[in-house]
């Protein structure tokens, strides 16, 4: 288990190093790994091996935490690939996408305006989410079918978008439910 601290999180849960995974083969790969490494195995083990056990499970939850995001998950694979996001770098061009990106946090903030606020902000969160897995279909296809680089950085930073957005709207459901209940 040595060698756990230097696979990338792919070999670590020998999963092929792709977007789509299977969710079920993640955890369940997770689960073995915890109990080979977990630090009450080594208990009785002396200080650099419970030293280890206490890294590997560090390792361990960090690739899981990782790959079971999908926007985490996009972001690492690019990394493995060779392109790193700068997020404060990087900004998204596409006039229309932030056309809609504006509408939508227009939208966000007429929600406490409408009759049945917590209904009108379902409907936008449906609607955000949508299009949020609308993107994360692209970049499955853009990431494994072996697209240029440039056409998955672009749905990854539309993925952030939707994400903060996604967000916001969690933060203001619960803002409302605070004030109404």
């Amino acid at each position: 288990m040595s060698s756990t601290l230097t696979q990338n999180f792919f070999e670590l849960f020998s999963l092929p190093q792709r977007y789509a995974l299977e969710r079920a083969d993640l955890d369940a790969r997770y689960r073995d790994l915890q109990r080979t490494v977990h630090p009450d195995r080594h208990a009785s083990a002396g200080d650099q091996q419970r030293r280890m056990a206490m890294q590997q499970a560090a390792h361990i939850n960090e690739a899981y935490q990782t790959l079971k995001d999908p926007l985490r998950r996009a972001r690492y694979l690019l990394e493995l690939r060779g392109h790193v996001i700068e997020d404060q770098q990087t900004t998204h061009q596409d006039p229309e996408f932030l056309m809609q990106q504006i509408e939508l946090r227009e939208a966000l903030a007429e929600i406490r305006e409408q009759d049945d606020p917590l209904q009108a902000l379902d409907r936008l969160a449906r609607d955000i989410r949508a299009q949020y897995h609308a993107l994360e279909s692209d970049l499955a296809e853009a990431l494994d079918s072996g697209a240029e680089i440039e056409q998955a950085v672009t749905l990854v930073l539309k993925m952030q978008y939707f994400t903060r957005l996604q967000n916001e709207v969690q933060e203001l459901e619960a803002d409302l439910e605070d004030e109404l209940y």
